[in-house]
Order: structure tokens, then sequence, then C-alpha cells
């Protein structure tokens, strides 16, 4: 059986499927942020309880915010704590046994490419549409991360064709860079641009219902949100031509974001033609967790 950690600011969800990716286990327990040592014991207590319940030998697998560099530490993680520390050596010290890590899009990019929306195709991108803009990719059901640890970080690229009368001031991201996709097509990009454009603070929800009722202001930031996806995405297809795009996160369980993607990426890409698909993720939250388990299990 395969047990998979999905390792959040505010949780840590641990899963155990069995080989026919159902899940057998599952519980949660809060992040300690406040200091590495507690968190360390966290993440050991979580693994055990799994180990304990469900009385299998188990392969492990963690997702994580951010990324082991080169040197093994962890670097670019929202839990402050953990960056800078040996995380995975110590892990795998303490378990004897190999414990692969990775960040959650990736982890939610091979869970969709091994049983979810990118099920069958051979070449997988998969985008997480959340608070932030992250992206993962698989070839043949298998990670490419690079030796940079950064494979599919398309949400740090600058977004496509940036116009200022179109897309507004130019936005600084957290990373240092200036209009990073990430500042428009993630949800809080999305807002950030909804109020920059009519000073209201609105969150994503409020947007889409008020798209639904007609009011225009709502409209008119859809249309320009959808048409900068649409220049992200056609950018993934110039460079890697995926075979499926799969995308998650809360935007992406929007229904309105779907129709005519396609013609819209097609605008964009070398020959004015698109006939990749983009599909919504199956597994939704779940993917994070699962995609953990798998790449447990293939390590």
């Amino acid at each position: 059986m395969q047990l998979g950690l999905d390792i959040g600011g505010t949780k840590i969800e641990a899963v155990v499927l069995n080989d026919d990716g159902e899940t057998v286990y599952r519980q949660r327990y809060t992040t300690p942020k406040q200091r590495y040592d507690l968190f360390f014991q966290a993440v050991i207590d979580a693994i055990t309880h799994a180990r304990e319940a469900t009385t299998h030998d188990l392969t492990i697998g963690l997702g994580i915010p951010g990324a082991a560099g080169r040197d093994g530490l962890i670097k670019n993680s929202n839990i402050l704590v953990l960056n800078q520390q040996p995380f995975v050596q110590q892990l795998e010290q303490h378990f004897a046994m190999p414990i692969p890590v990775t960040n959650d899009a990736n982890c939610f990019t091979l869970s969709e490419a091994i049983d979810g929306g990118g099920k069958g195709y051979g070449v997988v991108f998969g985008v997480i549409l959340g608070t932030g803009c992250g992206g993962g990719l698989c070839v043949n059901n298998r990670l490419i991360t690079g030796p940079n640890a950064c494979a599919g970080e398309w949400g740090h690229n600058a977004l496509p064709h940036y116009r200022v009368d179109l897309d507004g001031a130019s936005a600084q991201c957290y990373c240092g860079q200036m209009n990073c996709i990430e500042s428009f097509i993630s949800g809080s990009g999305l807002e950030r641009q909804y109020f920059q454009k009519f000073s209201e603070h609105v969150r994503v929800p409020h947007i889409i219902e008020q798209l639904n009722v007609g009011n225009p202001q709502a409209a008119q930031m859809w249309d320009l949100y959808r048409d900068q996806l649409a220049r992200a995405l056609a950018g993934v297809v110039n460079m890697l031509d995926p075979d499926v795009i799969v995308l998650g996160g809360g935007v992406s369980n929007i229904e309105q974001l779907y129709p005519d993607l396609q013609e819209r990426i097609a605008q964009y890409v070398f020959g004015k033609q698109c006939c990749t698909p983009v599909v919504q993720a199956r597994h939704g939250d779940s993917s994070g967790v699962r995609g953990a388990a798998w790449l447990g299990a293939q390590r």
C-alpha cells in the first residue's frame, strides 16, 4: 500500500491508497509552524499513526510547499521554519527508507496523470489555479522536475503579451519578479485586478455571482482573465505541446472557465490552431495527497 502526506500551511493530510487507488485510511493534523522540531515530529507522528492503523508495509511519499535544492535543503516554502532544513535526509534516516518529496503542484499533476483527468495521455501538464498558480509536468506517468527542481513552474514566467492599457499597471510578484503569470491568473491575482480596475475588494465567488446576474464590471474582468489564461496556456503549448492540460485549484471549479477556451488559446499559439484538451481535475482537492502516495510507490 501507498502512504501519501500532503503538507500545507494549515494542515497535514495523510492518506493510504491500495493498488487500485482506493483510499483505505485518511487522517488530518494541524501543521505546527512555530518551530522546526515540532513540525518534524508532527510529520513523524502522522506517518507512524498511518503505519499502525493499516498494519501493512507502506511506501511513503510527501508533497510540501517548496522544494529540495541540490544541497538537500528546503527552499521557497511558505512554512518558514522548513526553509534551509535537511528535512528529507532526516526523514529518510529516521525511517531507514527512501522517501521522495516534491511540491504540491507536482503531486497534483502525477495524481491526475495516473488515474485522473490526464489518464491515458503521454505528456500531461498540470495547473493549479488557487491562491497561487503552480504547475507540473508528467511524461508517461513520471514527473519531470529538472536540475533546478522547478520544471513546470510556469507561474513565474512573465505574462505573455502584457500591455499596460489592457492588463493594468505592472505587478510585483512575491518572488521579486515583475508581471509573473501568477500575479494575474491565480485566484488572488483575479481579485487584485478587480480591485485595481473597480476599487472594490471582492472574492472570486462574488465576481462569478455578479457575472451570472449580468454585472458588466464582472463580465469585463472575467473576459480579461480568460484572455490572460489563454495567453499563459498558449505559452505552454508553444513550448511543450502537451497531450492534455489538467486544471485544478479553486478557480478550476468555475464552469464558465471552459467554454471556447481552446479557441482562445489558439489565438496565441504558433499556427493559430490548438487541439490540446483542457480538462478539469478528476480528484479535486484530493489530488495532492494522492499524488504524494503514487510518488512513494514509484520510488
